[in-house]
């Protein structure tokens, strides 16, 4: 009796401490901790009950659970190449890469099978849709706005996933070989074309201000030569004006000094000298010289182009003669 009464006791503590263990294990094991950045999605016997945000949460064992385990920081994604048509019926292949993040843990985990699958075949029927509108050379040219139709398409189409889309970026385009040498020789011809006009606007610039240094050159010349025969013309006129005023001073003293009529003689036969060395053939010298003013009116005729070894003919009077000889 006594065996059985502390075989009782003992079971008794063991299923006590059992059920105490298991009490603790089901409080320990539902209880969750959601960290930043994430989201949990819970459910009650199936149906969804309430959406866990960061902190400490308790689920009620064996009747709710988590169904799901959202991110929300901002994801990336890489898709493969699209092969797309354009406009003018060339196929070339895009790469897009896709930036989005959740905004709804519900709608997200409910809204959508595949949300990646759903975003890729999205993303790749919007791409062909409006490249199908664009040319070649608009589509190499147009990321920017490939970008942001594709974008807006996403956006809209996303909202019922509790998706939002942030930025859709156009990473490759690549156009077939064929295409791609055609453009290399075009850009290469270009390149070419440019080349030539840029030498031959160079050329031009250089000509013109070779035109425009020598027209000023020439301008600058005529200038001094302008300025050098005025002053020439300035300088003869003063020597002149300086010759006149020495002769007319000279004139004056001579008249102040009362010349004799043999100094008069004297002058006169002087001034025949210079004149008998001339390149005159015949010189007309009157019978009587009186003075220089008589001279100066009976010279009548000179004739030139004489031979510098002629001796010239003189005629007058004897005395005359000899001076002019001597």
């Amino acid at each position: 009796m006594f065996f059985d009464l502390q075989f009782q006791d003992l079971g008794g503590a063991v299923i006590t401490f059992l059920l105490i263990a298991l009490v603790i294990w089901l409080v320990v094991t539902n209880i969750r901790v959601v960290p930043q950045a994430y989201a949990c999605v819970v459910e009650r016997l199936g149906a969804y009950k309430c959406t866990w945000q960061v902190g400490l949460h308790f689920k009620i064992p064996l009747i709710d659970r988590v169904a799901h385990k959202v991110s929300l920081k901002e994801h990336v994604t890489d898709f493969p190449p699209q092969p797309v048509i354009t406009k003018d019926n060339v196929t070339i292949e895009i790469d897009t890469v896709l930036y989005f993040s959740v905004t709804d843990p519900k709608l997200y985990a409910y809204g959508v099978e595949n949300p990646m699958a759903a975003i890729e075949n999205l993303t790749a029927t919007t791409l062909r849709n409006i490249i199908g509108e664009l040319e070649l050379d608009q589509t190499l040219t147009s990321r920017e706005l490939i970008n942001t139709k594709i974008r807006l398409v996403l956006d809209e189409a996303t909202d019922a996933w509790g998706i939002k889309i942030n930025r859709v970026e156009v990473k490759n385009i690549n156009p077939p070989k064929e295409i791609q040498q055609a453009m290399e020789k075009q850009m290469r011809a270009e390149r070419e074309r440019r080349e030539v006009m840029i030498r031959a606007e160079g050329e031009k610039r250089s000509a013109i201000l070779v035109a425009e240094g020598q027209k000023e050159s020439m301008i600058l010349q005529a200038e001094g030569l302008k300025q050098s025969t005025i002053r020439k013309a300035e300088g003869d006129a003063e020597s002149i004006m300086l010759v006149q005023r020495a002769t007319a001073e000279g004139i004056k003293l001579m008249v102040q000094s009362y010349p004799s009529k043999e100094v008069l003689t004297i002058k006169s036969l002087e001034a025949f000298e210079k004149a008998a060395n001339g390149r005159a053939t015949k010189i007309i010298i009157p019978s009587e010289i009186q003075g220089m003013a008589g001279l100066a009116s009976s010279l009548t005729a000179i004739t030139k182009e004489m031979d510098d070894e002629e001796t010239p003919v003189v005629k007058g009077p004897d005395h005359v003669k000899k001076a002019i000889a001597k």
